[in-house]
């Protein structure tokens, strides 16, 4: 009989200590990601000093679409600020602005001005303005993905078709 209430002791104890140790146990990996989307933000308004900026340092602008939600988009997210031969590139390069779509904010208007067929793309895709504010292409990210990452060959290559001259 003892040993039954030890067993059922034991039981209730990993019952009640197990979820504790799932609160404190490590997050997703969405949670673990830095969150770039600013569902607050004017996105025309900072579009627009972007292509002001752009002007002066003669500079494309890329425009990543997608939301906090969108672990495709945290991700690309991540390994451009991992990769240092991309981020260098992107810098060096390119103004870079994270359009939110979200159910806070979908920012219809910019998503119709520039990129009204993009949401069939899936999330993330790109957008890369000149430095007059013009759509040059309207780029979805899964031909640069390589497995559950990103091929830095694909995202050179594609980025680098679009370094302005």
């Amino acid at each position: 009989m003892r040993k039954f209430i030890f067993a059922v002791l034991g039981v209730i104890t990993l019952a009640v200590i197990q979820p504790a140790h799932a609160q404190t146990a490590p997050s997703t990996e969405r949670d673990s990601l830095v969150k770039p989307y600013d569902p607050l933000a004017d996105a025309q308004a900072d579009i627009d000093s972007l292509v002001q900026l752009a002007q002066v340092e003669h500079k494309n602008i890329v425009l990543q679409a997608g939301g906090n939600w969108c672990i495709w988009c945290l991700r690309f997210n991540d390994y451009i600020h991992k990769e240092s031969d991309v981020r260098e590139f992107l810098d060096k390069n390119f103004l870079y602005y994270h359009l939110n779509f979200s159910k806070e904010n979908k920012n219809e208007a910019v998503f119709k001005k520039y990129a009204p067929q993009g949401a069939k793309l899936g999330y993330p895709f790109f957008i890369v303005i000149n430095s007059k504010g013009d759509v040059l292409e309207v780029h979805d990210s899964g031909s640069l993905e390589d497995g559950k990452g990103y091929s830095k060959q694909k995202v050179l290559s594609f980025f680098g078709e679009h370094i302005q001259k």
